[in-house]
C-alpha cells in the first residue's frame, strides 16, 4: 500500500525515529498509525536487550524546581556516547523528562509513569531503538522545602539541589548548590558520616603516623586532629567557601543569614 510522507512524517514527530524506521514501521503495519508505534517500541525492545550489558556514564545531569521553588528533582538521563549526550534531539528529551520528573517522589512512580502516550520505561526503551544506545535513568533525588535552589554544573554533567527553610533563599542556595557540585562533599556534616568510613580514615592515619616513627601514645590525639581535616574538606556545611576562602559554608549561609542552617543536599553526577 502506499504510504504518504504526511504519515511518515507524523510518525516521526510522535517518535523521533528516522524517517525510513518510520516508513518501514507503517509499510508492516499496513499504514495503521498505532500499529506502526507498537513495531517501533517493539524494535526497541529488542535493541534494548542487546545493550542490557552497556555502560550508560554519559547524558545529561539536570536540575528542575516547581514554580513556586518549594520542590526539586535532581536526575540524570543517561546514554552511552557523549556524541549522544550532546545531540539537539536528545537533550530536548532529556530536559522533558526532567520537567515530568517533578511531580513524582521516586524513581519507580516517575517510571511507571504516563509520558507522551506510554510509560516513561516504555518511552526510554522506544528511543533505545531510535538512537540505537541504552537510555537509562541513573539518578534520582527528590527534595522539599520552603525553597529549594538548583545548581547545573558545565555541560550537564553534574546536577544538585540545596534546601532552605527560608521564604526567599536565593541566592544563597544557588550558591551553597554550586559548592555540592564543585566540591563533591561525602556528607552534610560530621554526623552524617559512616562511622566504618571514621574508623577507615582513623586507621589510615595511625599507619602514617607510625611509619613517619611517631610514638604509639601519641597516635590517637594526632589521628584526631586529621580527621578533623578530613571533615573540613569532605562535609559541605565544614568546607571552605568556594566564594570566599575565609569562611566556611556554614558561615557564609550565617553571614547572609543568621538564622539559616544548611541541613541537606542532593547531588547527582554522570560516571
Amino acid at each position: 500500500m502506499k504510504i504518504t510522507a504526511s504519515e511518515v512524517n507524523k510518525l516521526r514527530q510522535s517518535t523521533g525515529a528516522g524517517m525510513m524506521d518510520c516508513k518501514k514501521a507503517l509499510v508492516e503495519s499496513e499504514g495503521d498509525f498505532e500499529k506502526a508505534v507498537e513495531v517501533l517500541r517493539k524494535r526497541g525492545q529488542k535493541v534494548a536487550a542487546n545493550r542490557a550489558d552497556r555502560d550508560s556514564t554519559e547524558g545529561a545531569a539536570l536540575a528542575v524546581v516547581n514554580a513556586d521553588k518549594t520542590a526539586g528533582i535532581a536526575i540524570s538521563i543517561n546514554c552511552e556516547t557523549d556524541f549522544v549526550a550532546k545531540n539537539d534531539s536528545y537533550l530536548e528529551l532529556a530536559h522533558s523528562l526532567a520537567n515530568h520528573a517533578i511531580d513524582f517522589d521516586t524513581k519507580e512512580d516517575f517510571l511507571s509513569s504516563s509520558f507522551d502516550g506510554m510509560t516513561v520505561e516504555e518511552k526510554l526503551t522506544q528511543q533505545t531503538g531510535v538512537i540505537g544506545e541504552k537510555i537509562e535513568i541513573g539518578g534520582f533525588r527528590k527534595l522539599t522545602a520552603p525553597f529549594v535552589g538548583s545548581y547545573i554544573h558545565s555541560g550537564n554533567k553534574i546536577a544538585t539541589l540545596e534546601p532552605l527553610y527560608v521564604i526567599d533563599g536565593f541566592p544563597i542556595s544557588k550558591n551553597v548548590a554550586m559548592q555540592a557540585a564543585a566540591m563533591n562533599p561525602i556528607a552534610l556534616n560530621e554526623d552524617a558520616v559512616d562511622s566504618s568510613l571514621i574508623e577507615k580514615e582513623i586507621n589510615i592515619a595511625k599507619d602514617q603516623l607510625r611509619q613517619e616513627g611517631k610514638p604509639e601514645a601519641m597516635l590517637d590525639n594526632i589521628a584526631k586532629g586529621k580527621i578533623k581535616r578530613f571533615f573540613k574538606d569532605n562535609t559541605l556545611v565544614n568546607q571552605v567557601f568556594i566564594k570566599d576562602n575565609t569562611l566556611s559554608v556554614a558561615q557564609y549561609v550565617k553571614s547572609a543569614d543568621a538564622d539559616l542552617v544548611v541541613t541537606a543536599f542532593e547531588r547527582v553526577a554522570l560516571g
